[in-house]
């Protein structure tokens, strides 16, 4: 399947194309966006048309018994093991977000009609591992993710990849985060341009006095952009917090809009971004205060570095206000290394390289420590020191040929 042929096409051809029933609605929402291009706003920085212009091949997806394990697995859409006792199930999704901002958001739930249905059940900390083992492929699936009232439940998400190569990952949450509870997501994703690219689009809402923690760590190479929409009622609150070490040609980073919608509610973004070789890190993220949303908090920052002079950061942190009652912030930074804190370390008798990975360390360190658990932080050094030695070790390779 080439997605760039739906382009010109009616509703009635893109659902014929599609194989789904003209008259869904997602489908005129898809319809009415259409197919982004790279002058689309949320892809303006990103190589959407290149991955649209692919052929890819379908995947079957058929349910499978699921194991018993310690962690949720998912296998190129496919859940095929769990925690005894989980609730996961497949079924039509009801959470639908029908004014979310990206089209593929839509063509998602159009390939994907039956999401996989995750309840989670009291303090729970669950761990949701990806994997991906098909070769140009278009792996397609969606997620529903709910949790209970007065509860405080953490999500622990990573990814892995066998020798695949040339494959898309479309994929996203539809989480709804219910009234007086918390929900913490932490994301760790690691990969490798030649392997697999990945857009994932969610759809968050946030009832009455509930919080919605989320991290993200993306590290390496790629192309990978992550659209999130998160909607805040009364007195309820996200922190979002985003950290990218990007290598090579990759372009990578988070499209975001965060809503305002009930009184009181309040929400902090930052985003810290390190950009080596010739990457391009993006930071495009709205947060909208609407009219019924007096007395909001809301603050959002980005700051950026770059180690090579043809890395190159996109950061629009916007504000779009309606009222007067509130406070609110925003602010983004791009700069380099202090040249006089490397000649200090290297003057003691520290290497270059691991001189520029102690500060780059220490930057990243802000969010990396608000990480509660241990184990969680480690992992997430570990794999952000993997990216850096295999980035000098290009550089190395590089300079000896």
């Amino acid at each position: 399947m080439i997605l760039d042929a739906l382009r010109k096409k009616t509703v009635e051809e893109m659902g014929q194309a599609l194989g789904v029933d003209a008259r869904k609605p997602q489908l005129a929402r898809l319809h009415a966006l259409g197919l982004p291009t790279k002058k689309s706003e949320a892809y303006r920085y990103f190589d959407i048309d290149t991955l649209l212009a692919q052929e890819y091949t379908l995947l079957d997806y058929v349910p499978k018994s699921i194991q018993e394990s310690d962690r949720v697995e998912i296998v190129d859409g496919t859940v095929i093991s769990a925690p005894k006792g989980m609730r996961i199930f497949y079924e039509e999704c009801k959470l639908i977000d029908m004014e979310h901002f990206d089209p593929l958001y839509y063509l998602g739930h159009l390939l994907a009609p039956h999401v996989i249905k995750i309840e989670i059940d009291g303090d729970a900390h669950v761990e949701i591992v990806h994997r991906f083992t098909k070769s140009n492929a278009l792996i397609n699936y969606r997620i529903a993710l709910e949790n209970q009232s007065n509860r405080h439940a953490i999500v622990y998400e990573s990814f892995e990849n066998e020798a695949i190569s040339n494959s898309l990952v479309l994929y996203g949450y539809d989480m709804h985060i219910a009234p007086d509870s918390t929900l913490r997501v932490l994301k760790t994703q690691t990969f490798d341009a030649e392997h697999y690219a990945i857009v994932a689009s969610h759809s968050i809402h946030v009832e009455r006095q509930a919080n919605a923690i989320l991290k993200s760590f993306d590290f390496g190479g790629g192309l990978g952009l992550q659209l999130i929409k998160v909607v805040l009622e009364e007195r309820a609150h996200t922190e979002m917090g985003h950290l990218l070490y990007l290598n090579s040609d990759s372009r990578r980073g988070t499209v975001s809009q965060i809503i305002h919608r009930g009184q009181h509610s309040t929400s902090s973004q930052e985003a810290k971004n390190i950009l080596d070789g010739h990457s391009r890190g993006i930071f495009d993220a709205l947060i909208k205060v609407e009219h019924s949303a007096k007395y909001t908090k809301a603050h959002q920052n980005s700051k950026a570095i770059l180690l090579d002079e043809k890395a190159y950061m996109v950061a629009k942190p916007q504000l779009e206000i309606y009222i007067d009652e509130l406070e609110a912030s925003h602010g983004s930074t791009t700069g380099q290394l202090d040249k006089k804190q490397l000649f200090y370390l290297q003057s003691r008798g520290i290497s270059a390289v691991e001189a520029r990975k102690m500060l780059v360390i220490a930057f990243a360190n802000t969010l990396i420590e608000k990480v509660k658990d241990i184990r969680q932080q480690e992992r997430i050094k570990d794999e952000f020191e993997n990216a850096f030695y295999a980035m000098q070790e290009k550089e190395t390779a590089g300079e000896a040929s």
